[in-house]
């Protein structure tokens, strides 16, 4: 009997994400199995929205912190409600994109029908952004990945995405609250939030975010641009099985269910065989 996968996601006052995740979620999984919160009502709905589970919901505006705990409690509890319909409940925010290595010859799909020993399973962080010398802006009618060659692997974007019982997220989706994480050895999740410079310095001045407290961290974000304006990439699948040892190993003790931020470069050249998923 087929394993039904769902993916859970939320969005406000987006401009180019939300479609890309309905079409690349819905071709992977089935447009009747992606629920969306759409974060206020004055928010127009997205491409697609008739075609899936989506529900709009009135806006409370918090701190970018306490926002962040308040998501992640909201989609925890909305995901655990959907057990035992479905095998695995996905969830990521909306410019983030899960992905199984080509190599596997499976779909998204396939691979996480097989049955897992664990809660949860996380995926490799891939924090995609525009090389400014080298990459012109984003055509949303294109693969993202076709037109973006770096990125940098990521313990922030290392997340235990994808959910295999009830299980209560962290902030940000960065952990399971109360257990440890397993690396997947053939997931990637790709951030395409720094996709394209000028959408996300449009970002920045939105006076929502910032009333909100979001400057020091897109000021943190944007070090993505540094990191791949001077480090010289390394060649993605030598560099993926390095930084996943290093995470399984490394944790800060206060933190000791999520990997730790690797040490020394860490921008890498996407395997070729990516360019036509996302």
């Amino acid at each position: 009997m087929e394993k039904l996968i769902a993916a859970v996601s939320m969005v406000r006052n987006d401009t180019i994400f939300a479609d890309k995740w309905i079409s690349y979620y819905g071709a992977q999984l089935g447009f009747e199995h992606l629920y969306l919160f759409v974060d206020g009502m004055d928010q127009p709905l997205p491409k697609g929205a008739e075609k899936i589970n989506c529900f709009q919901i009135p806006h409370k505006p918090y701190p970018r912190a306490q926002g962040d705990k308040i998501r992640a409690k909201k989609i925890s509890n909305f995901a655990q409600s959907l057990y035992p319909k479905y095998h695995s409940v996905l969830a990521m925010d909306i410019d983030e994109f899960l992905v199984v290595d080509p190599k596997t010859n499976l779909s998204l799909k396939m691979y996480l029908q097989q049955k897992f020993t664990t809660s949860s399973r996380s995926a490799l962080g891939l924090d995609v952004g525009q090389h400014l010398q080298y990459e012109q802006a984003i055509d949303v009618q294109k693969p993202f990945l076709s037109q973006r060659s770096f990125a940098q692997v990521s313990d922030r974007y290392t997340k235990p995405v994808v959910s295999l019982k009830p299980l209560q997220w962290g902030s940000g989706f960065h952990r399971v609250k109360g257990k440890n994480f397993t690396l997947d050895p053939n997931l990637f999740l790709f951030h395409f939030g720094l996709v394209d410079w000028h959408q996300a310095q449009e970002k920045t001045k939105e006076s929502e975010l910032l009333r909100s407290g979001w400057k020091g961290h897109f000021d943190r974000r944007f070090e993505l641009y540094k990191a791949l304006e001077k480090q010289r990439p390394q060649p993605g699948d030598t560099f993926f099985e390095k930084a996943r040892n290093y995470f399984i190993k490394t944790r800060k003790w206060y933190a000791w269910n999520k990997p730790a931020p690797l040490k020394g470069p860490s921008v890498i050249k996407i395997p070729k065989r990516f360019q036509t998923l996302v």
